[in-house]
């Protein structure tokens, strides 16, 4: 099989489409920047992917070489355990022209060069998005770079910015992106992917103290989750910090500012901090394991 001409094709091939993988479709189609036709999903069992095809247009195959062959734009969505044996399998067919996008968490970009063929450059950008993405409310983090990036030839200069913005693109398009440093895409699961969970449990902790105050458990959740979406929204439009929106929703001997207290003596901002931490030590410890597995150096 001979890869096709690439050079003005836009189309995405989700290597990996599971739960992350098929948000990230749904988002991209939500955008209104590509169609359903354009992104071709694949996995191993396609009776869980079918429904995709049939009530949402998505191309759907088993085969990731048939996908790599169509597709510019290579988002790979696999297991970290799967994501050598994937690149080993299409690597013959994998091009110049391609980009790889990987939200393989803890593999790094040379990680993945390193099972791509040494005599072609490719383009890889690292991803690290969640799953409000199909709702075009991801928060993503994105990288090409490290810290102290090696130079290479011009033309693999422009091929690795022109690969940044289009993966920008994006990702913008599905709710927020920010260009960081490959070394702390190590740390950003903890709080831009790992994050949607833990705010869901605030979100769940402050549901159950609506119903014992009195509300119906569906009305606590829809009030709690509105209630959060607003106070998010306001630090973003107004690019505050969150301590101005306190301030400015606190009075005097209120009943916010008792609350508040009283959260904080039972260590509520404690516990955030420490359990962001901790879920970064362990992205930290997953990362170095994966890398000694693969021999491979960040």
């Amino acid at each position: 099989m001979v890869a096709t001409d690439l050079k003005n094709n836009k189309n995405i091939a989700v290597l990996g489409s599971g739960n992350l993988g098929i948000s990230i479709a749904r988002g991209i189609v939500a955008s209104k920047k590509y169609k359903s036709s354009q992104i071709v999903l694949t996995r191993r069992s396609l009776d869980k992917i079918q429904h995709l095809k049939d009530d949402e247009g998505f191309q759907i195959t088993s085969d990731n070489l048939e996908a790599v062959n169509k597709c510019a734009i290579l988002i790979i969505g696999v297991l970290p355990a799967q994501v050598a044996p994937l690149l080993e399998s299409i690597k013959h067919l994998v091009t110049k022209d391609h980009i790889i996008i990987s939200v393989v968490l803890g593999i790094t970009i040379s990680g993945i060069r390193a099972h791509l063929q040494p005599d072609v450059y490719t383009p890889i950008v690292r991803a690290m998005p969640n799953t409000a993405i199909q709702y075009c409310e991801s928060m993503t983090c994105i990288a090409n770079k490290s810290e102290t990036p090696s130079v290479g030839t011009a033309e693999q200069e422009l091929a690795d910015q022109n690969a940044l913005e289009i993966t920008e693109n994006i990702f913008n398009c599905c709710g927020e992106c920010i260009v960081i440093s490959e070394e702390a895409m190590v740390s950003a699961p903890a709080l831009c992917s790992c994050g949607t969970a833990f705010f869901c449990r605030i979100i769940r902790a402050a549901a159950s103290a609506g119903c014992e105050i009195g509300f119906h458990a569906e009305d606590a959740v829809r009030i709690a989750a509105q209630t959060a979406k607003g106070a998010a929204i306001m630090l973003l439009k107004n690019d505050s910090h969150p301590e101005s929106e306190i301030d400015r929703i606190t009075t005097p001997s209120g009943a916010t500012i008792a609350g508040l207290n009283t959260m904080e003596h039972n260590g509520l901002s404690s516990a955030i901090i420490k359990g962001i931490v901790m879920s970064a030590e362990k992205s930290s410890r997953s990362q170095a394991a994966l890398n000694k597995l693969n021999n491979v150096s960040n």
